[in-house]
């Protein structure tokens, strides 16, 4: 038995799985949440018809006896959405009896799925493996190194540095199936591993060294991994008047190879490492729009000042660094407010975020949480006051990136340090926003209302985060079945009837064939990889490059709407991301530490 296959059956999910062939005679489907469900928790399956059919009933069954266990109305008709004519909500969640089922509902069976308190039990550290397998300069997986010669400066002559000087910034993570790195995503990355830990260190095992090879070393898995990346954000921010956003650019897109077989910026190995000067960048015939400093080096400062306060139990020493280092990154977003964009030089395709207000607020609340000085506390509500609502929640669209981090991170951190009607104010732009979406997410039975632009499985898990957290700071349970369902989009119940991370569950229908050269090229795995996820018709058709390389198992299910392909072809729905994968930790490890028993996270 493999390791895995035993993590799968300890979680009990090795009868989860769902065929992807869809039968031709077949014209109606039951979506799960393949993991399963909680005894007390909110439990829904949606039933979707290709025809126009449709059931006013369905039933329970126990899939050891054989025998049901209960049969219910199955409530309003949602009519259409996507393939489907017709579908439903099927809500079982007063049924709390633990085990194994399945549904009925006219002549259409569920895949066998359980009920019981452990459903999420060990998520958050199998996704924590991806993270790991990202890891560039000595990378665990492959027990070999890459990017050792990381690289050379652009843009930083005014700072000291002229062009192709050397600098040592080896280590941090890749970003996605492509090799580049970006400091934006890996700040938001390690915010989330910091904050998973703090919320539910209970949650985290340790078996593995620093280094990611196997042994424990008396420091939980997901802190090695921070510590990983705030490592390298030291590196990419080795003085006060200095500090980079990307190593490499698109280049790297010219085909696919293992980490260790870059060579494509005329240096050898050495890839180039831009400077965050606040101005546009243009190295080929497309420019970024860069307005200032501000968004990158504002999610720098909340790195390290979260690390800081988290390691001052464990390194005094690094936990001092990091506290300086939040300081200086602070000062050197206010060099010039405004956003930092990515660099490309071949193809339009960048991070290309518009909003850095709330990267200040984050940063600001957590220099407050780090020093108590009350000029943080002032900064970060006027900085609230100009973003109350991440863009996307109301406009239901962006460009690639535009609004990030997905959510507004800074409002979570500062609510919880406030009271009175301060407090009241910040939870409320959360509830404002949870509305927006609401409104069209009540209108189909998935309660989908996280538009499918690209990467919209992070926007759906940064969505159930907001949702988490305004129920826990304002006690309120409103939008709680509209927060499962966003968790239970991402493991089976959607259109398609996949989970949308790689091996999980272990026996289910998840990925197998994703837009990674770990996986096309070596056959590896990428266990916990979440993938970039459905996108809208019109999308996908204008993308460049796509050809899908196998028949679509999923054909039937596609629609003008949105489409998903578990085909190594599609870089638009079924590439992993790093940042993706590492906010999706902390939402497990907080399903985890909930449904076991843990207390409230609020303070």
């Amino acid at each position: 038995m493999t390791k895995l296959t035993l993590f799968c059956f300890t979680l009990g999910l090795c009868f989860a799985c769902a065929s992807k062939q869809f039968k031709q005679n077949q014209h109606a489907v039951i979506r799960i949440n393949q993991l399963g469900y909680s005894p007390q928790g909110i439990k829904v399956a949606v039933w979707g018809s290709l025809h126009q059919e449709d059931i006013d009933s369905f039933s329970l069954v126990n899939a050891r006896t054989e025998q049901k266990v209960l049969t219910i109305q199955a409530g309003k008709s949602y009519g259409a959405y996507g393939p489907f004519q017709q579908s439903r909500r099927l809500n079982f969640s007063n049924f709390t009896d633990t085990g194994s089922f399945y549904i009925l509902a006219g002549s259409t069976q569920s895949p066998t799925f359980r009920i019981a308190p452990e459903v999420y039990r060990g998520t958050a550290d199998f996704v924590l493996r991806y993270m790991r397998q990202q890891r560039s300069l000595f990378n665990p997986f492959l027990q070999d190194s890459c990017h050792t010669h990381d690289g050379f400066t652009l843009y930083a002559s005014k700072a000291g540095l002229p062009d192709s000087t050397k600098i040592d910034v080896g280590g941090g993570w890749h970003d996605a199936s492509d090799y580049l790195q970006y400091s934006t995503t890996s700040a938001n990355a390690i915010y989330h591993l910091l904050a998973a830990y703090r919320d539910f260190p209970a949650v985290f095992t340790d078996q593995k060294q620093a280094n990611g090879l196997e042994g424990a070393n008396g420091i939980a898995d997901v802190l090695d991994e921070a510590k990983w990346g705030l490592d390298w954000l030291l590196k990419m921010h080795p003085e006060p008047h200095l500090m980079f956003n990307q190593i490499a650019d698109d280049r790297d897109h010219a085909g696919m190879r293992m980490p260790a077989e870059d060579a494509f910026y005329g240096r050898a190995y050495e890839r180039p490492v831009y400077f965050i000067d606040g101005r546009p960048q243009q190295r080929g015939k497309f420019s970024n729009n860069t307005t200032g400093t501000s968004s990158t080096a504002a999610k720098f400062s909340s790195a390290f000042s979260i690390g800081s306060q988290i390691f001052t139990a464990i390194d005094g020493n690094y936990a001092h660094q990091l506290r300086v280092k939040a300081e200086s990154a602070y000062h050197f977003a206010n060099i010039k407010p405004g956003v930092t964009q990515t660099v490309s030089v071949k193809s339009p395709y960048i991070y290309a975020e518009d909003n850095w207000v709330d990267d200040m607020e984050l940063a600001a609340a957590t220099n407050l949480q780090m020093t108590g000085d009350i000029k943080f506390k002032n900064e970060a509500l006027q900085y609230a006051r100009q973003e109350k609502i991440t863009p996307w929640l109301e406009t239901d669209t962006a460009a690639h990136y535009q609004w990030y981090p997905f959510i507004n991170l800074g409002h979570y951190e500062l609510a919880k340090q406030l009271d009175g009607k301060h407090r009241e104010e910040i939870i409320s732009y959360y509830r404002t926003g949870i509305e927006k979406v609401w409104t069209r997410a009540k209108q189909n039975a998935f309660f989908r209302g996280v538009p499918f632009i690209w990467c919209s499985n992070n926007l759906t898990v940064s969505f159930a985060i907001q949702c988490l957290w305004y129920r826990d700071l304002a006690d309120d349970e409103s939008y709680a079945e509209l927060e499962q369902s966003n968790i239970d989009w991402l493991f089976g119940c959607n259109p398609w009837g996949t989970s949308m991370v790689y091996g999980l569950p272990h026996n289910g229908d998840n990925p197998t064939d994703p837009h990674s050269a770990f996986t096309h090229l070596k056959n590896f795995p990428i266990d916990g990889g979440l993938v970039d996820g459905p996108v809208y018709g019109s999308i996908f058709n204008q993308l460049i490059g796509i050809e899908l390389v196998n028949p679509d198992e999923y054909e039937a299910f596609q629609s003008d709407l949105a489409v998903y392909h578990d085909d190594y072809g599609d870089y638009s729905t079924n590439e992993p991301t790093m940042d993706g994968s590492a906010s999706l930790i902390y939402l497990l490890a907080a399903k985890e530490h909930e449904l076991l028993g843990g207390a409230p996270i609020k303070k």
